[in-house]
């Protein structure tokens, strides 16, 4: 076994060390969800924090971990027989994002199940992870069918396992830690919730510490055994202290006073439900066992919500996490408790003789608490970024400042027809391994979901050949029937965005823009790639290649100039070579070709006729499409529509692409050549 990396060598990263401390005294604080770009040491610090975790005492021989002082009732290892139990070191248990549900919740022998009638369960990682840690790295990009098994588990601390009405349950109580680069998409918000507190990271700026880390890392790289040595004495004291921590938790008072406090912060940031209230007080009070004091302050309340709210306070994908610290201080000071006569400002130190608010781990100065996310008002909106230089291809006339977009609306569902077999997600119709079952095939290799009267009614006519005797069936593995299922897949939503002077008229460009987002947020909420095509000018260009990030298309959207000619060709080819790039990379992904746009095509020889044989292109290949058409006036020329009918799609106007609308039904995309 490799020798991990020293916690208490990580350099800076205080946040990060805070939030994986106060989960180690208290694990009911619920976990921690770790943002931030690559290479910040989220990984290294998350599997060094188990190192410091005290040892877990369990029943000798238990699969599940049971605590021989109160064993599970309904372990499938027992019932236990009173015993000494042993320890061992507490586990971290890495759920890879590609893992299949049986490795994530085990696996029935459902063939010895239907013959013997015997539960014969392989545990899986939650019960491997039961009273240790369970890791996700890159959790945003886990698949939704895993997402909601560690719903469950979390929610009800216990995993369940059904198959065709054969059950096992056992216990699953976990620390919950994931790592996260939001570039690369967002969590699930019930998910998001699930986790206690949030913290983000980000690589320092300063000089000298960024050498002290690429010292310390090459020092261990080169001997990992010698280098985790000379940390041991700190690592000694760390195991100490979070060990006296967790003696102290239990007398930590919680007043009113603070609990007023807590609850009046988290109404003022207008979160959902009761958690956050729970989650702050179990957070302010890990931080007074962590400074060593038997009571909670007002600076470990304001710690506490800097931890536990910013991830809850969102009200949609695009909001950035963070808290308006002035508006925090504020709230803190008028439902300060008046009663207790505790002094704020000289709050009792910790055994370090740093304040209340971080303990052990250096608290940060004022002018770091921000967040970068958030250095300004949660009610202030991002400034729109500079728009680009002008450039010699650039128009007469130059281009226009970006404008903001409408307020977001429901969308209208538009979906790939067909059958496939893409990542899960909720947009279109596949076969997945979740959903309603729609027949039976003969497994291929392992099975994963049985049957059942399809392999009853296979087994059935050999019964008396294969000499049954008894009650159960006689089940052979040529018997077995693997169930097909259909449920939704998530889908590529290429957007290609009319940005030319004929859009540029600013309450028109601003509608469309809110159109355009609305589709992204329902790109969002069904879990698709997105990529963004613009074009004006003279020339298309990728504002944004397929990502799973739909925070990153709508600031690329945001800061969209518009103005000049409408090289509409240009765009359908441009996005033509992106779905073409994608099909070798991801040829299970379907793509949907969402174009933004009036329909008028100018600059060149023949621009209509152009855009025409570039629409054709696409239906050739069978591209699904759809088009917004934005032409507005009394007078319409009707060339959307005419777009759509080369591109073999849709053609809808942003009216009818609201849900609410009364324009018809929603539109199902048509498939090239589906008519013909």
């Amino acid at each position: 076994m490799s020798t991990p990396y020293p916690f208490t060598a990580i350099v800076g990263q205080d946040d990060l060390r805070l939030g994986l401390l106060l989960n180690a005294v208290s694990p009911a604080v619920g976990g921690v969800l770790v943002r931030g770009e690559k290479g910040t040491a989220k990984s290294t610090a998350v599997r060094a924090l188990a190192a410091l975790m005290p040892e877990v005492p369990v029943v000798p021989g238990c699969r599940f971990s049971c605590d021989p002082g109160s064993p599970d009732p309904a372990c499938p290892d027992g019932p236990h027989a009173e015993a000494a139990g042993v320890s061992r070191a507490a586990r971290t248990v890495e759920l890879p994002v590609g893992a299949s549900e049986d490795r994530l919740v085990g696996a029935l022998d459902i063939e010895r199940a239907l013959s013997e009638g015997v539960k014969a369960f392989e545990p899986g990682l939650l019960a491997d992870a039961h009273r240790g840690i369970l890791y996700v790295d890159e959790v945003n990009l886990l698949h939704d069918h895993l997402v909601d098994l560690l719903l469950d588990a979390a929610a009800m601390g216990a995993s369940y396992v059904e198959r065709e009405g054969v059950s096992v349950r056992h216990a699953a109580r976990f620390l919950l830690v994931g790592t996260m680069n939001p570039e690369e998409g967002e969590l699930r918000p019930q998910l998001l919730d699930r986790f206690g507190l949030t913290v983000e990271v980000s690589a320092s700026r300063d000089t000298d510490e960024r050498v002290e880390v690429v010292r310390r890392r090459l020092a261990y790289d080169d001997d990992p055994e010698g280098f985790a040595a000379r940390w041991a004495e700190e690592e000694g004291a760390l195991r100490e202290r979070i060990a006296a921590a967790r003696v102290l938790l239990p007398r930590v008072v919680l007043s009113d006073g603070v609990l007023r406090q807590i609850a009046a912060t988290c109404a003022a940031f207008e979160v959902d439900g009761m958690r956050a209230d729970i989650v702050m007080a179990r957070t302010a009070t890990a931080l007074a066992a962590w400074a060593g004091r038997e009571e909670v302050t007002a600076d470990d309340v304001r710690q506490a919500a800097l931890l536990a709210l910013p991830h809850r306070r969102r009200r949609n994908p695009f909001d950035a996490p963070g808290l308006d610290e002035d508006k925090l201080d504020q709230t803190l000071d008028e439902a300060g408790p008046q009663e207790d006569g505790s002094d704020d400002d000289d709050p009792d130190p910790g055994p370090d003789g740093g304040g209340g608010g971080g303990g052990g781990v250096p608290p940060q100065a004022d002018g770091d608490r921000t967040p970068p996310s958030a250095s300004q008002s949660d009610d202030t909106p991002s400034p729109a970024p500079e728009s680009a230089p002008d450039t010699p291809g650039r128009p007469a006339g130059g281009e226009q400042q970006p404008v903001a977009a409408a307020e977001p609306f429901r969308t209208k569902m538009l979906s790939v027809p067909g059958l496939g077999e893409g990542a899960a997600g909720r947009r279109s119709r596949a076969r997945t391994e979740h959903g309603r079952t729609t027949g039976a095939v003969r497994p291929q290799g392992a099975l994963t979901k049985l049957h059942l009267a399809a392999t009853v009614q296979a087994a059935a006519p050999h019964q008396r050949s294969r000499g049954r005797s008894g009650r159960g069936l006689v089940v052979r593995r040529d018997d077995l029937r693997q169930a097909t299922r259909e449920g939704r897949e998530g889908n590529l939503v290429l957007f290609v965005v009319d940005a030319s002077g004929s859009m540029a008229a600013r309450q028109r460009m601003s509608a469309v823009k809110g159109a355009v987002l609305s589709l992204l947020l329902d790109a969002y909420q069904r879990r698709d790639k997105v990529g963004l095509v613009t074009f004006r000018g003279k020339e298309a260009e990728v504002a944004l290649p397929p990502t799973s990030s739909v925070d990153a298309a709508a600031a690329r959207l945001e800061s969209l100039p518009t103005g000049g000619r409408t090289p509409l060709a240009a765009g359908l080819l441009k996005a033509h070579d992106v779905l073409r790039v994608e099909r070798l990379r991801d040829p299970s992904r379907r793509p949907l070709l969402v174009v933004v746009t009036d329909g008028r095509a100018t600059g060149g020889p023949e621009p209509v006729a152009l855009a025409g044989r570039a629409g054709r292109l696409h239906r050739s290949e069978g591209t699904a499409s759809v088009v917004v058409d934005c032409e507005s006036g009394y007078v319409r020329l009707g060339l959307a529509g005419e777009l759509a009918r080369e591109l073999g799609g849709t053609a809808v106007t942003l009216d009818e692409l609201r849900a609410d609308s009364i324009a018809g039904l929603v539109k199902d995309v048509t498939a090239a050549g589906r008519a013909a």
